[in-house]
């Protein structure tokens, strides 16, 4: 074929999709095509085998009579649309949950139509986004969701407790704040993690609480080897959710951190030498587990226990999930009652849990319900802080150690006189052996004494680090009012 022959090929292209689709690209440079009215967004370099914006312009060029084009025309094209949207405004992409106009915020149904849920402390409605308000991005994890049920009086929330084995009132409560966080794009919720003894229905409970924000395919899946799969997860969906964890290794718990609270990672940009892209992420976690060992204390301050029991009634896997799915739009329809209820009531943020935007959730919910959500909230938190104590012997030396000292005293040593004094405590008049993984150093010390600072806090022992003219050192104090009974020893 001529050059002739090709240039008007591009030429009608290229003027068909401006005419239909309008072209934009994100902070990080990637260009999106949105059909006109339409909310949801399709990155135009998506070679995905369905729902490609390539795909969705030679089917629009062939269903309105312009022809069937080849793949350069196509390409060239595209280079040239991608080339054009790269001066146009910064719009961002979401996946299901976006802020929106007037303090709103929407939640994508996953539907063909567009229709999305607006949800504003004034109420909530259904209706398809205005394009410049919110672009949807939609991958093959994004699953759709019923249209939820208006004026349910809150009997959704009973029906989905009455499914799920919890083992409290306050880990429903627990269950129900942590729902609410999923639908606010701008909340870090710790990550919950269902546990409890064999045949409680872990797994089954986390898919309930899962395919609320997710949609009936939304599904548990086992732990990535390694982080960078992980990400990868984590970037296609809104909820990450991870069955049968039994074993964290550091690198995986470092990962969840980030996940939960936020970060950013760097890559290299396929095909090139020295372009990078970035990939900003945090997301919803959710995990199910008998046990999973020792937990790092800087998971536990981002967990958020959910305790089950072995139900007294079996019942089949099809009738299980068909009444779920039967009461699935009552349930969505009075968590955004409630949501908007939570979202329109003031309460102060507590100011001393690291979780602070799910701390301040929790009371806007208390204030809202009187559930006592809060409290409950600090009591898991506390039960976290015993296992972490309990799986560290160095964190229970320190703690024996503490009980000497006079509360509102400091003592203050180098790291290595710390080292020498702890490990005498630790292996006493017998001189037992340290066990495997003990301080080598006084570096190693002062490193875990950091990593540990909230936990040992949390049971009236502050440590903090300074410098003098004579060196670096430690110091421990022991709060006032601190009772020696409340210390753990080993």
């Amino acid at each position: 074929m001529s050059e002739d022959e090709k240039n008007p090929a591009r030429e009608v292209i290229t003027d068909y999709a401006q005419s239909h689709f309008r072209y934009f690209r994100t902070a990080d440079g990637t260009v999106y095509a949105q059909k006109n009215g339409h909310p949801v967004a399709r990155p135009i370099r998506s070679q995905g085998t369905t729902g490609s914006h390539r795909q969705e312009l030679m089917v629009g060029l062939f269903k309105d009579g312009l022809g069937v084009f080849n793949g350069t025309a196509l390409k060239e094209a595209l280079d040239l649309i991608e080339a054009l949207a790269l001066s146009e405004d910064v719009q961002a992409v979401h996946i299901r949950v976006a802020p929106g106009y007037d303090g709103a915020t929407w939640l994508d149904l996953g539907r063909s139509d567009g229709q999305s849920v607006r949800i504003h402390p004034t109420g909530w409605d259904i209706a398809v986004p205005d394009p410049r308000e919110v672009c949807w991005r939609r991958t093959q994890l994004t699953g759709e969701l019923p249209l939820p049920t208006k004026d349910t009086n809150g009997k959704g929330i009973d029906l989905l407790m009455r499914l799920c084995n919890f083992a409290t009132a306050e880990t429903e409560c627990l269950a129900i704040a942590w729902l609410i966080g999923c639908l606010g794009p701008s909340v870090p919720v710790p990550a919950p993690f269902l546990t409890g003894p064999q045949g409680a229905g872990k797994s089954t409970a986390g898919r309930m609480l899962l395919r609320i924000v997710e949609g009936m395919s939304g599904d548990l899946r086992r732990a990535p080897k390694d982080e960078e799969n992980l990400l990868a997860a984590v970037a296609a969906g809104w909820v990450t959710a991870l069955d049968n964890l039994s074993y964290m290794t550091p690198d995986l718990s470092d990962a969840m951190c980030c996940i939960v609270t936020g970060a950013e990672n760097v890559k290299r940009a396929l095909f090139t030498d020295g372009d990078v892209f970035r990939v900003g992420y945090r997301r919803p976690l959710l995990m199910t587990g008998i046990d999973v060992g020792v937990i790092r204390p800087d998971l536990a301050e981002r967990l958020l226990p959910l305790r089950l029991v072995r139900p007294r009634v079996r019942r089949t896997e099809a009738e299980l999930w068909a009444e779920y799915a039967e009461v699935l739009p009552v349930v969505l329809g009075s968590l955004l009652d409630l949501t908007v209820k939570v979202r329109a009531t003031e309460a102060e943020t507590p100011t001393d849990l690291r979780m602070a935007d799910f701390a301040h959730l929790c009371a806007q919910l208390d204030a809202a319900t009187g559930l006592g959500v809060l409290p409950a909230y600090r009591a898991a938190l506390d039960d976290l802080n015993d296992d972490v104590i309990e799986g560290d012997l160095l964190a229970q030396t320190v703690l024996k150690h503490a009980e000497g000292i006079e509360p509102g005293t400091a003592l203050r040593m180098t790291s290595t006189e710390w080292l020498h004094c702890l490990s005498g405590l630790y292996s006493g008049e017998d001189f037992r052996p340290l066990p495997k993984g003990w301080p080598t150093t006084g570096k190693v010390l002062s490193d875990r004494l950091k990593r540990l600072q909230p936990t040992l806090a949390a049971r009236g022992v502050l440590i903090d680090s300074g410098r003098t003219r004579e060196g670096r050192y430690l110091e421990m104090t022991r709060s006032p009012g601190t009772p020696a009974s409340e210390q753990q020893a080993f």
